[in-house]
């Protein structure tokens, strides 16, 4: 009878284990889905990117230093190779677009630019979707790693190989909200 009793707990908590490590996996799997999803709108916003510098230099054609900026900063995006590099250089990216938008304003031709607006527009769209995938990223992310970290996964969790996931933060709020400063 006492070897039964010992093979039901043996049972029960070999089932309890995998549940935990099934969380986990599942957990993990969001999370990869999730940063595929981001990884498809950067991809997209990389590839808009020569098409906009393009249509700028026939109109900004003094502007090399800010081109330059943009076309490093779409470079340094393409070779980013981590959540944490991919995040710095989504960054860089961002505020080279910005230095880049800002000088529609001093170029009215530009600005009225039938394909630099539709470029503009398309790359807003893909802002707001990348915004959307971010969030949806780091709520799995948060997920995933509460998940780990509560007992009793943690236990298992280092021992399973599920190691935390890092977030996909945007720059400081203050460097995002900030106009760039354009100089003639």
């Amino acid at each position: 009878m006492e070897a039964i009793i010992f093979l039901v707990v043996l049972i029960v908590i070999a089932f309890f284990v995998i549940g935990i490590y099934n969380r986990l996996v599942a957990l993990r799997q969001t999370t990869n889905q999730a940063w595929g999803d981001i990884d498809v709108q950067l991809k997209q916003r990389v590839d808009l990117i020569p098409n906009l510098v393009n249509t700028v230099k026939g109109y900004a054609t003094h502007e090399k230093e800010t081109l330059e900026n943009v076309i490093k900063a779409r470079q340094a995006s393409v070779d980013a190779s981590s959540v944490k590099d991919q995040a710095q250089a989504e960054n860089m990216l961002s505020g080279a677009l910005r230095q880049l938008f800002a000088l529609s304003e001093a170029y009215p031709d530009l600005k009225a630019n039938e394909n630099f607006m539709k470029l503009q527009h398309e790359l807003a769209d893909l802002e707001n979707k990348i915004a959307a995938a971010r969030r949806f990223f780091n709520n799995a992310v948060s997920e995933y790693n509460t998940a780990r970290e509560q007992f009793p996964a943690v236990v298992f969790a280092n021992m399973f190989g599920f190691s935390e996931r890092d977030f996909f933060e945007v720059a400081d709020r203050a460097s995002v909200e900030n106009a760039p400063e354009v100089k003639f």
